[in-house]
């Protein structure tokens, strides 16, 4: 039976829950001019596929921050697993 304070632990968290890095692009209105949107982007550890650190943020926005929200764009990477990039070069080693 595996320790219950390692389990509880943040650092074995995103090993045990599905934990993603979460980027939101929040488009508001400015406050003193409602026909501009601003551009915010907001990027923590999130649990996939509830999000609730995003949605309490989004919570604190609308109470306490006077520019309205327009939308959100969320994306999300995971940190684990098989890693691929493209190249941009290739060089060969003689």
């Amino acid at each position: 039976m595996p320790d219950p304070t390692l389990i509880s632990s943040p650092r074995t968290m995103p090993i045990l829950r599905p934990w993603r890095l979460t980027t939101a692009e929040i488009l508001y209105h400015l406050p003193d001019h409602p026909t501009v949107l601003q551009s915010f982007v907001w990027q923590q550890m999130d649990v996939d596929p509830d999000y609730p650190a995003l949605r309490q943020f989004l919570d604190f926005w609308r109470r306490e921050i006077e520019g309205t929200l327009h939308s959100v764009r969320v994306a999300v990477a995971e940190l684990h697993g098989p890693r691929w990039r493209h190249a941009d070069h290739m060089l060969r080693l003689q």
